[in-house]
């Protein structure tokens, strides 16, 4: 973490640092911890005691914080779609890890960001809002400070819409798929869908169907792991390429899932952020027919709104 600037808002009571940090802006308390100890604490542009500070409306606050990584920058391309002093949104590569796991270190979204971070001069660790399989594409939220991180992470805070394709076609062209997600007994990596599971809710759309396949829009109401992917798989549609809970294809190399839209208000200044990303190539060559840049304007958001 690098050093951090923000201004109390309008309408705040005076009231003790560690209350605002916390209520406000979703310090956990090994964060405030950390900060209390780092004596980097400044009110108003003078050094203060962070445990003993009260602060109101208008006030500037400022620290520094370092956090430290064990992950290694790597020059690896980014399309950043966004990017400010608290956030940045990439267009993931399908095939693309979002994090190192034990057996693979390198070449993953992390040490891409890192990278990126280093390069511009910035030092911030590695904090993803939400996180997509590594065989799905698209749009990946990620704050630069770990409050920032904190209050954007409530599944409601932020507004995800998916673009899925299956085989053949729902038997409803439009609804909602309100079924409980439970890890597969025996299984680290498998779900399914059992009564003693956690509530999942997915809302769909068929946008397009054509050569036995439907292009599916879905919106997340909870964000359970696998949620899409379990859903259709339990209706009898499982993404295609899904080889987990469908089956291989010559059709496409992957699962076919991409994360499109993303909307959210700043968690800094309460703007309306929306950001989209274009279905691939690899998909979009599934339906030669449609024109992308049209489909995304007039379909997606006018369906989905309804549901």
């Amino acid at each position: 973490m690098g050093e951090t600037r923000l201004v109390v808002p309008e309408g705040l009571a005076c009231m003790a640092l560690r209350e605002f940090l916390q209520k406000e802006c979703g310090f956990s308390t090994t964060l405030w911890k950390k900060l209390r100890r780092s004596d980097t604490f400044s009110l108003n542009g003078h050094p203060a005691n962070a445990a003993r500070a009260r602060i109101k409306s208008g006030d500037e606050l400022c620290w520094h914080l370092t956090e430290e990584s064990r992950i290694a920058p790597e020059d690896i391309p980014l399309d950043i779609l966004y990017e400010d002093t608290a956030l940045l949104i990439i267009n993931k590569p399908a095939g693309m890890l979002i994090h190192p796991t034990g057996g693979e270190h390198h070449h993953t979204l992390a040490n891409a960001v890192l990278f990126h971070y280093e390069t511009h001069g910035e030092k911030h660790a590695f904090h993803p809002v939400h996180r997509l399989d590594r065989q799905t594409s698209g749009l990946v939220l990620i704050a630069k400070e770990p409050h920032i991180q904190h209050r954007l992470s409530k599944h409601d805070a932020i507004e995800r819409i998916y673009l899925a394709v299956i085989e053949g076609v729902l038997p409803k062209p439009c609804g909602t798929i309100d079924l409980p997600i439970a890890r597969r007994r025996g299984s680290i990596i498998e779900r399914m869908i059992a009564p003693e599971g956690k509530r999942a809710v997915t809302h769909y759309a068929t946008l397009v169907q054509t050569g036995g396949l439907s292009l599916l829009a879905l919106r997340l109401s909870t964000g359970r792991t696998h949620q899409i992917r379990v859903h259709l798989a339990h209706l009898g549609h499982p993404l295609l390429g899904d080889d987990l809970y469908g089956k291989r294809t010559n059709r496409l190399r992957r699962q076919a899932l991409h994360a499109c839209n993303i909307r959210f208000r700043h968690p800094s200044n309460g703007e309306d952020i929306k950001v989209h990303a274009p279905l691939p190539a690899d998909m979009s060559a599934l339906f030669p027919e449609i024109s992308a840049d049209s489909l995304f304007s007039q379909k997606i958001h006018d369906v989905l709104i309804k549901l």
